[in-house]
């Protein structure tokens, strides 16, 4: 009896044996790097020894959570089709097996059409945009519930909001798009803005599913616009499954426990810096609710290497924007980089390195000469220029120049532009989700709008623009976040504004979107713009007039920042003029008669295409 109770117990435990997680979830055969790393989780899934037949398996891993089981595999000359891993016990026997598929990768899948110079990128914030399904505002397996009547609460907006309104987008000139995370953020309040990600193989249900990112995804295509994930490798959140059950103790930057960082970015090259210092910038927590991971160790670096990659193949996306870059630990972030563009060579990417000084910026481009002193290269892509970003911030306010005031202080951003390795993957911008509104700080002023948005747009660089700007939305950062990041109007069923059609525009409102509409869809086409090269002129009486010229063509483009009329000489501009002798403002469609003086009225700009 005893011995058949044991069978009993024995087989039961066969049973009940299995992975309740495998990540990720399927691959792809053929892929540049055939090595692929399966996460197996579940109950003391570690006591079992997995095989499959007629796969190598190179390697396999257990950390000192039996709930885990890290098996790498050789995918090369792997047909796609279905895996069977089985997990062998003490004897040899089979306590339950895995099915695992590998998909056939699509052609010219590892060539994608990545963001360029060549288009206009538009950042929304999904929550706040628009809800075009309002059955998944709240999910019964998730905390925060929808409430629009809370600031800092879930507003309802969605995948099916922005699919909607992509005609909207279309008509604006815009061709990428860049929204906040979509990955599941399971935080018990504030949890809208999706950087506290619980699950980052599943779109927020609040969003929608994986199948309606990848339908965004192709909707945009249809459109020959492109579709930007947010991506975050410096932390999680404190509801993210795998922090309830850490795979290790180092899987998180531990203290032990929680420290918060100094955010003193500065110290990740400062060569004068403390150890200390450094460490508490790289490994302390950005807020106690997030988690801080350790790409220094090779498991977790893994794990967000191959979950980028898992997006991009099965989302077909084209850029990645990277939540503070810099806070990462440098050499780990260095090969998350460089192992996606391995994989993908024309994929840009994005850092946000937010800092104030150029070289400081520029040290953390691809093939910095500047890092390269400390033998680094980042390999990113793309830095955003929060310099250019401080000035427009303050000086359309300032009318008159100075030594370093006015037109000046944008004259002198693009006098540093030697110390990018690229200068034209540099995203400019006037604002973003994290700053104070434009026009905010200028009080709806329509014609500061013009001259700022007219300059991200004709300056080298990706312009990007935060969404609502294009109708002059406000929000006031010294009220908090929620207040910068506003409902558009008309994104919800009963709003009595609905911006998003030229009908339900306020006056005020249609003179914005005119005004974006014009300016972005001129620049599509526009080679000088995307690809020429810059030639500017000191500010005068806070006039500052620069041109974007190639073989070709010539853009100039006017600033008048003064508070009075200016008329002023084109005598001084002739090295660019050469022997053009008109020019067609693209904003009014006037002729400029380039012989003798131009006027322009205050606070105005012109971009002139030269004849």
């Amino acid at each position: 009896m005893k011995k058949i109770f044991y069978l009993l117990l024995f087989s039961c435990a066969f049973t009940f044996a299995q992975a309740n997680r495998v990540e990720p979830p399927f691959w792809w055969s053929g892929m540049h790097n055939p090595e692929l790393q399966i996460m197996f989780y579940g109950k003391n899934i570690a006591q079992y020894q997995p095989v499959c037949d007629g796969v190598v398996i190179n390697n396999v891993i257990k950390t000192e959570n039996p709930n885990y089981v890290f098996v790498t595999i050789d995918t090369k000359g792997l047909p796609s089709g279905e895996l069977v891993f089985d997990f062998k016990n003490i004897k040899n026997k089979t306590a339950f097996s895995q099915k695992y598929m590998l998909k056939e990768r699509k052609e010219e899948a590892s060539q994608k059409n990545s963001f360029d110079a060549s288009d206009v990128i538009y950042l929304l914030m999904p929550d706040r945009f628009a809800n075009g399904n309002p059955d998944n505002d709240t999910s019964k397996e998730l905390n925060e519930k929808a409430d629009r009547s809370q600031p800092n609460g879930r507003h309802g907006g969605d995948i099916e909001g922005i699919i909607k309104n992509l005609d909207y987008l279309e008509e604006l000139g815009v061709t990428a798009i860049w929204s906040t995370p979509l990955c599941e953020d399971n935080d018990k309040g504030y949890s809208y803005h999706g950087y506290a990600q619980s699950d980052v193989y599943r779109i927020d249900p609040r969003y929608g599913s994986n199948e309606d990112y990848v339908r965004l995804s192709s909707e945009l295509k249809k459109r020959d616009m492109k579709l930007i994930m947010d991506y975050v490798t410096n932390h999680w959140g404190a509801e993210h499954w795998m922090y309830k059950d850490l795979p290790s103790y180092n899987w998180i930057h531990q203290f032990p426990g929680y420290s918060q960082s100094n955010y003193r970015m500065t110290t990740q090259f400062d060569p004068n810096a403390s150890q200390t210092d450094a460490r508490q910038c790289m490994d302390g927590w950005f807020v106690p609710s997030m988690p801080d991971l350790d790409q220094s160790n090779p498991l977790v670096l893994n794990y967000l290497t191959q979950n980028a990659i898992w997006w991009i193949e099965y989302a077909d996306l084209d850029g990645f924007r990277v939540d503070t870059y810099s806070y990462n630990d440098k050499e780990g972030i260095a090969k998350w980089t460089k192992a996606i563009t391995d994989e993908y060579p024309d994929f840009n990417i994005v850092g946000e390195v937010w800092m104030h000084d150029q070289a400081q910026m520029a040290y953390w481009q691809k093939d910095s000469k500047i890092a390269a002193i400390q033998s680094y290269n980042s390999y990113l892509p793309s830095v955003m220029d929060f310099t250019l970003h401080d000035a427009i911030g303050g000086v359309f306010n300032e009318d008159h120049s100075g030594w370093d005031a006015g037109m000046q202080r944008v004259y002198d951003n693009f006098t540093n532009d030697f110390l990018y390795p690229n200068v034209n993957s540099i995203l400019v911008f006037m604002e973003n989700h994290d700053t104070g509104r434009f026009n905010e700080i200028y009080k709806g002023d329509l014609n500061k709008y013009k001259m700022a948005l007219t300059l991200i747009a004709t300056v080298r660089g990706i312009p990007q623009i935060y969404y609502g700007s294009e109708i002059g939305m406000a929000g006031d950062k010294g009220k908090g976040d929620a207040d910068i990041r506003r409902d558009f109007p008309g994104g919800w069923n009963g709003d009595s504004n609905n911006a998003f059609t030229k009908s339900g525009r306020t006056a005020q409102q249609q003179q914005f979107f005119e005004f974006t509409s014009k300016m972005l869809n001129w620049r599509k086409n526009k080679d000088v713009i995307h690809n020429g090269k810059t030639t500017h002129y000191l500010p005068d009486n806070n006039v500052y007039v620069y041109f974007r010229h190639n073989t070709k063509e010539s853009v100039m483009v006017v600033m008048n920042n003064s508070s009075e009329t200016r008329t002023f000489s084109t005598a001084r501009f002739t090295e660019n003029i050469k022997n053009y002798t008109t020019g067609t403002d693209v904003i009014t469609g006037k002729k400029v008669n380039l012989a003798n003086e131009i006027s322009m009225e205050p606070k105005s700009v012109m971009v002139l295409e030269l004849k």
